[in-house]
């Protein structure tokens, strides 16, 4: 028996390193339905075990045809790191170890991991440093606790307890939000039970952030308590909401202010970039992921707050037969009790990187981005919609909808890269998420020249 699962361990670690090896020459692109898959995965529950490096070798044949290229070069879709092969590493190892990060009495090296990393990562973003940060699954969750937690403080300044009174009864919470905050923005409302559509949303400026004078409209309205969601980096244009103008008046009304920065926080640590951010700090709440620039294994994001009490009271799971000694425990600070152990990965690659490195890759990227969307630019007919501050930046082809559709499936015909659409000012576009750990200028421009060419073959039609 333990031979066999050796042998599985040695077989997944090679193709471990045989898919990092094709990776740089393999389309990103998938040729697989989903009736392909569902006839590689499908049958009838086994009735009989199968030895394990069997079940792994069967587990590879199956899943092969539907993997896409997230960890290579020219994966620009959506904004999704490559898994650093130091995280990559560390991962292994945290499911091997079968470490439960609820508290420090489950495994002190995963509760010492996440305070070191949260540490490092207020240290990097240069928040202050009295945070709490929780270890959560990515930016949704991160959003969610955030604007949990900011709901607990305002209602409890006015006497309410939410925690143990729920929303029934209790006075109404005004939210202020952007138009175009990202989706997991208003699910996280939708989880907080503050609602999707009962909110204020603020119309968006030129590059799609939220406009001020609107803002300072709405807020100087609100009477009681109120959450401001305000965000560090636009889904599509990569911009900053105006956080030296916004935030204070936010604050002079009393009201907690949570930043969604799920890529755009990473900004902070980069010297060339932290004026953008300028005001962040003030906030209550931060959410930011690390399986997004800190290209750490999915499951890694954090959830930063300046209030710990606020933030343990919301979190906080108690039960009899939990520890409650003076010792770090990592689950006040997450919905989570029982969990993977996240700090590993993270601490592996930021040792790995270190602040030198990150600075390097974040900056990099965005000057990939202003180098693809000048290529693309340059082209009759292309147009790039927006200010290209960051890493992000979408692309008009010609003067309708179809066309950019057009452009796209093409692009995903040819293989080169892998891009997706999405909606701009109720304009289709192609937009273009810059942020792979591996994707050099070559691959820019190769993939610039594939665009280029499929937009000419869609003139042609």
């Amino acid at each position: 028996m333990q031979q066999d699962y050796l042998n599985a361990f040695r077989l997944a670690a090679k193709e471990a390193i045989r898919q990092r090896d094709d990776m740089q020459t393999k389309s990103p692109v998938y040729r697989v339905s989903a009736d392909d898959m569902r006839l590689a995965f499908g049958g009838s529950v086994p009735e009989k075990g199968s030895p394990a490096k069997e079940v792994i070798a069967d587990l590879i044949k199956a899943a092969e045809p539907g993997l896409i290229g997230i960890t290579g070069p020219k994966f620009f879709a959506w904004v999704m790191g490559a898994s650093n092969p130091a995280g990559v590493a560390a991962d292994w190892l945290t499911s091997m170890w079968g470490q439960n990060a609820g508290n420090y009495f489950c495994s002190p090296a995963a509760a010492i991991s996440e305070e070191v990393v949260g540490n490092w990562l207020l240290d990097l973003f240069d928040l202050p440093r009295e945070c709490s940060v929780g270890f959560v699954t990515g930016a949704t969750m991160a959003n969610f606790s955030g604007i949990a937690t900011g709901r607990h403080e305002v209602l409890r300044r006015i006497g309410w307890d939410v925690e143990e009174q729920g929303l029934f009864g209790a006075p109404e919470i005004n939210v202020i939000i952007g138009e175009e905050a990202h989706a997991t923005a208003f699910a996280a409302l939708q989880f907080a039970g503050l609602g999707r559509k009962r909110v204020i949303e603020i119309p968006p400026d030129a590059n799609r952030t939220m406009n001020v004078l609107a803002f300072l409209e709405a807020i100087d309205k609100c009477d009681g308590p109120t959450i401001v969601v305000l965000q560090a980096g636009h889904i599509n244009s990569g911009d900053f909401d105006n956080f030296k103008e916004i935030i204070p008046a936010a604050k002079e009304k009393g009201a907690w202010v949570h930043v969604d920065g799920a890529f755009g926080l990473w900004a902070r640590a980069c010297p060339k970039l932290k004026h953008m951010t300028e005001g962040l700090e003030l906030a209550d709440s931060w959410a930011v992921d690390g399986h997004k620039w800190l290209q750490t294994p999915y499951d890694g994001g954090y959830t930063i707050t300046r209030h710990p009490e606020a933030h343990a009271k919301t979190m906080t799971i108690a039960a009899s037969y939990l520890p409650v000694e003076d010792a770090p425990d990592p689950s006040h600070f997450v919905p989570e009790l029982s969990r993977r152990a996240r700090g590993f990965a993270a601490w592996a690659v930021i040792k790995h990187l270190g602040r030198e490195g990150i600075i390097r890759l974040v900056e990099g990227h965005c000057e990939l981005a202003k180098c693809m969307a000048e290529l693309l630019g340059r082209e009759p007919g292309i147009e790039i919609l927006n200010d290209v501050v960051l890493n992000q930046f979408v692309v008009r082809f010609g003067d309708d909808d179809d066309l950019t559709r057009g452009v796209i499936e093409e692009v995903l015909k040819d293989g080169t890269c892998f891009v997706r659409g999405a909606l701009w000012d109720e304009r289709w576009i192609m937009r273009v998420s810059m942020i792979s750990g591996v994707t050099t200028r070559a691959d820019v421009e190769v993939s610039a020249k594939a665009i280029i060419a499929a937009w000419r073959r869609v003139c042609k039609k």
